[in-house]
């Protein structure tokens, strides 16, 4: 099967089946998603949502939490992964937000990239979350879901390779859902370790599937 086909179908599978994804962080503002985003390096957005109501109710804005220090924000986050990284990261962010962004969460993916914590994937999903704009964040679940599909080539060897291909392929309307598309279908049905290939609605074009009936 072509590449190009295999985009075409994933594409009407979920935009029939799966209209609205969102991000299952849980946040009421620019600012509390990109916190929880920081957080969620190499971390569950289970153990992020326990961790950030405590943290949102004590540090409500950017200004709250740049009065602080890594102390008091480490108390607060010491359960998810790299706590200490992610509290300097944390104050080092808010700071940079009141002194140069007067406390507004830029835009622009190069903007975003500026502040401390921030890399390419968290600034593509503040992008496309906040400001719908078609940028790809490009995490463990999706380098994995579209290699496995055949969305991309193997030679696609990073994340920025992988974004570049599915940004040529999937329009750019549809560019905001289909991170979250790929995000929740890795993260629950096509899984790292055993995927659940008997019961995913999209063995129909996948390549991993077609090896292993091969095999």
């Amino acid at each position: 099967m072509q590449r190009k086909e295999r985009y075409r179908l994933l594409l009407d599978y979920f935009t029939n089946n799966f209209p609205e994804p969102e991000t299952e962080l849980h946040y009421r503002d620019p600012f509390e998603l990109l916190v929880a985003v920081i957080l969620s390096a190499q971390c569950t957005d289970k153990r992020v949502n326990i961790v950030t109501p405590p943290l949102f109710e004590r540090f409500p804005d950017a200004k709250a939490l740049a009065l602080s220090n890594a102390e008091e924000v480490f108390t607060y986050i010491r359960s998810v992964s790299y706590p200490n990284n992610k509290s300097k990261h944390l104050i080092g962010m808010a700071r940079m937000l009141v002194e140069d962004f007067d406390s507004e969460i830029p835009a622009s993916v190069d903007e975003l990239q500026k502040l401390p914590g921030v890399g390419r994937k968290t600034a593509n999903v503040i992008a496309s979350v906040i400001f719908n704009q078609p940028a790809m964040a490009v995490d463990t679940h999706v380098f994995r879901v579209s290699h496995r599909i055949g969305l991309v080539p193997s030679t696609a060897t990073t994340p920025l390779a992988v974004e570049k291909m599915l940004m040529k392929h999937i329009p750019t309307a549809l560019v905001p859902r289909a991170h979250h598309w790929l995000i929740l279908h890795g993260r629950y049905v096509c899984v790292a370790r055993t995927p659940k290939c008997p019961e995913c609605n999209l063995k129909s074009f996948c390549a991993y599937y077609e090896k292993r009936i091969a095999i």
